[in-house]
């Protein structure tokens, strides 16, 4: 195998900021906040600092506000007056974890040694009083032309990413004999492990009565089934893994990534349904690595939707397609005390829609055996994953370098 050169590369330092329900403070107030965080966790100052990336990019206008847009690059820049080598302002790509994954190529070829990546959110705020219903409209998608892949979907009453995701998972349903009560099992891992993340939004107790029982929001996803929208921001701070050494709480050696899309980028139209791009994403993760699905000591799955947690699981070979729903039948794999334990800071679906950078804080958390009364036994090895539908990136990160 040729060098990875992702491995020239470590996460070093994990910030956050307040995370919370409309706290009403702005993005870039919770983007430095997260940012500060993650450079004094990386034991650096922020003259030491000389690269900066985010997802998606900073908001341009009302619309791309609405779309939840990080804080941008120059903003940060300019309030930390930072003098840099290197930047990334937010692409289409992997998802979310494109721009982490921009940053280990950054510093893996010179073109920087310590690169902050971080995103945040201020959906909770945003949504007001209409709820997400609100912030559709906030994006632009009433009163105004819609097109791409919108246009075949909007004049449906289909404006919402839980219209686009269900049919994935009905399609799962009826291909696979999944159920309901199976699917379940990931809302309910989470918020077991909500329970112990102090930062967690949804930390009461949750029943399998209590989520069957639950109103219907895109058949066959409940209410449960969906992430909780919050305001705050996660940063990482990216380095040359020569400075891993000197990380004063340890680091996250970046393993392998995965970043390929092979089926078409469409969100109807991929050839798959049941697997979505997930299925490229994790099988160019293992194409660059020695090592096997039954290496990884635990799984940060993206899981906006529960449906995506499943999919991952079969994408990156932790059960056959198909499998996921027995695999995670009584929930006892997918436990903190299990074969692989799940989402152990709460989720998306507990802890807080932080557009995946939650799960990726806590792989480096649980890595750098930092993560309290959640804490696993020593692992050695996280897979992160990110995206749905039609984009979708992963992340195999060790203890150490």
């Amino acid at each position: 195998m040729t060098e990875i050169l992702e491995r020239r590369a470590a996460i070093t330092g994990v910030g956050q900021s307040a995370i919370g329900r409309r706290l009403e403070r702005s993005n870039l107030d919770l983007t430095l906040e997260a940012v500060l965080a993650a450079i004094d966790d990386a034991g650096l100052a922020r003259s030491d600092i000389d690269g900066l990336a985010t997802f998606p990019g900073g908001a341009l206008n009302a619309r791309d506000a609405g779309r939840f847009a990080s804080a941008g690059v120059r903003d940060v820049q300019d309030a930390l007056r930072l003098e840099l080598g290197w930047n990334h302002g937010g692409a289409e790509g992997p998802a979310p974890l494109g721009a982490v994954i921009s940053a280990c190529l950054a510093v893996a070829s010179g073109l920087a040694r310590h690169v902050v990546v971080w995103r945040t959110v201020t959906e909770s705020s945003q949504q007001g009083a209409g709820s997400r219903a609100e912030v559709a409209h906030a994006a632009g998608l009433a009163g105004s032309r819609v097109d791409g892949y919108r246009q075949w979907s909007i004049p449906f009453g289909a404006g919402s990413s839980a219209n686009l995701l269900a049919p994935y998972a009905q399609a799962h349903f009826d291909k696979y004999g999944t159920t309901r009560e199976q699917l379940a099992q990931i809302a309910l891992t989470d918020r077991v492990n909500a329970v112990s993340n102090p930062n967690a939004v949804l930390r009461e107790p949750l029943t399998l009565d209590e989520y069957l029982d639950a109103r219907m929001i895109s058949t066959p996803l409940c209410l449960f089934d969906c992430d909780v929208p919050v305001d705050g921001a996660t940063a990482v701070v990216v380095s040359h893994a020569d400075a891993a050494k000197d990380a004063p709480r340890g680091a996250a050696g970046v393993h392998a990534v995965g970043t390929a899309m092979r089926g078409r980028p469409s969100w109807d139209q991929f050839d798959d349904l049941t697997t979505m791009a997930a299925r490229d994403a994790a099988a160019h993760l293992w194409s660059r690595s020695e090592l096997t699905s039954a290496a990884v000591d635990l799984a940060q799955l993206y899981d906006g939707f529960s449906f995506l947690a499943l999919a991952w699981l079969e994408a990156l070979g932790f059960c056959e397609a198909g499998g996921g729903g027995t695999f995670v039948e009584d929930g006892k794999r997918i436990a903190r005390g299990g074969d692989l334990p799940l989402n152990t800071c709460g989720g998306q679906l507990s802890a807080g829609r932080l557009h995946g950078f939650g799960l990726l804080h806590e792989a480096c958390l649980q890595l750098r055996g930092d993560a309290g009364t959640r804490q696993l036994a020593a692992p050695e090895t996280a897979v992160v994953a990110n995206g749905g539908g039609p984009v979708a990136g992963c992340m195999l990160l060790t203890r150490g370098t």
